[in-house]
């Protein structure tokens, strides 16, 4: 039936109301991703949503740079989103900063408290020494928001090396893992001897007990990265003693110099249970085992005459390996994290911290 002219006017806005609700849906379900832009103004970069971050070099370690052209995160690491960059001038761009602490306390750099920071911004304090060795830091209260260095519980964990568990259990007869041409009972390389050093007074004692090969800078017989690992292989037992006894002080001495080469590491630096977290407790001696230096010595001479015990030292390396891997990977590889990173952490006390 025919509606009267009058009734028609009533309804007359049904049919473009019913037509514009079915093209908007239309619009969402063929182009949702345009959609949900356009009702948040937030960028992303991948189908994953997720956002690229900027890292911000301020100055490079020691000089020591890296050529950050192209995709350098996604080029080398295989992180996608994570920009990394060393120009000053981009200062206003990056979302973290990083500061090498030698430089600074140095007064080879400053930190740019003169330029404007953006609010979202966060520092970053990096540093692989240990507190000895960091100097006077006091001045940098409340300056930084995260750290970067080898302490388990930094906001950036970068240790000197990483035991990675292998995919699968390798069943080698031990004696694979251990190198054949083994001529000496101990060696230590050493650059940096001084009297007053703890370990010092540790070798000097060793020493009487045991013959120890010593090579660096120290006894003018300096190896480079040819010969390091090579020498060290020859040798039953590698000192790794810590220059100084400091929390989750663990140095490239134990992951570089002893397992790479082969050596079962003699530790000396932080206590058993520090170097227990990160390394299998069947695959160092820790001089602190021992009532005596004396009796740490006749333990080596015993055990590398006992092949079968001595072997046992290298068990480990059926389910692991040894991995180092450079503060710049590990800064690429932490992008991810850093939206999920406290927003208003501030260090008020590195000294007390570190």
């Amino acid at each position: 039936m025919r509606l009267p002219s009058h009734r028609w006017m009533k309804y007359r806005w049904i049919l473009p109301t019913f037509i514009f609700v079915c093209l908007s849906l239309s619009g969402y379900l063929l182009f949702p991703r345009l959609s949900l832009l356009n009702s948040d103004q937030t960028i992303t970069n991948d189908e994953t949503g997720t956002k690229t971050h900027k890292i911000l070099v301020w100055h490079w370690p020691f000089g020591n740079s890296f050529n950050l052209d192209g995709d350098f995160c996604k080029d080398k690491f295989r992180v996608p989103n994570c920009i990394m960059m060393d120009n000053q001038s981009r200062l206003s761009e990056a979302d973290i900063v990083i500061f090498h602490n030698r430089e600074l306390i140095q007064y080879q750099q400053r930190l740019p408290v003169n330029l404007k920071r953006p609010e979202k911004q966060r520092w970053v304090w990096l540093t692989m020494e240990s507190p000895e060795n960091n100097g006077d830091v006091k001045s940098f209260a409340g300056d930084f928001n995260w750290t970067m260095t080898y302490h388990q519980d930094a906001d950036i964990y970068s240790p000197y090396g990483f035991m990675v568990p292998k995919e699968s259990e390798t069943y080698e007869p031990l004696e694979s893992f251990i190198p054949k041409d083994k001529t000496d009972l101990a060696c230590w390389v050493v650059s940096n001897y001084s009297p007053r050093h703890k370990r010092s007074t540790i070798y000097e004692k060793l020493k009487t007990v045991i013959p120890i090969k010593v090579y660096g800078g120290a006894v003018n017989k300096r190896l480079d990265d040819q010969t390091l690992l090579p020498t060290i292989s020859r040798c039953y037992f590698y000192l790794a003693f810590e220059n100084s006894v400091s929390r989750d002080y663990i140095t490239e001495k134990l992951w570089r110099n002893a397992y790479m080469s082969g050596a079962v590491p003699v530790v000396f630096g932080p206590t058993r249970e520090e170097y227990e977290a990160v390394a299998q407790t069947d695959s160092f001696i820790h001089v602190n085992d021992f009532d005596t230096v004396e009796d740490l010595g006749e333990f080596l001479k015993t055990l590398a005459a006992d092949r079968e015990r001595y072997a046992s030292y290298f068990n480990w390396r059926r389910k692991y390996t040894v991995e180092i891997k450079h503060w710049v990977e590990l800064a690429c590889k932490f992008c991810p994290k850093i939206s999920s990173m406290p927003p208003h952490k501030v260090y008020e006390d590195l000294d007390a911290w570190q």
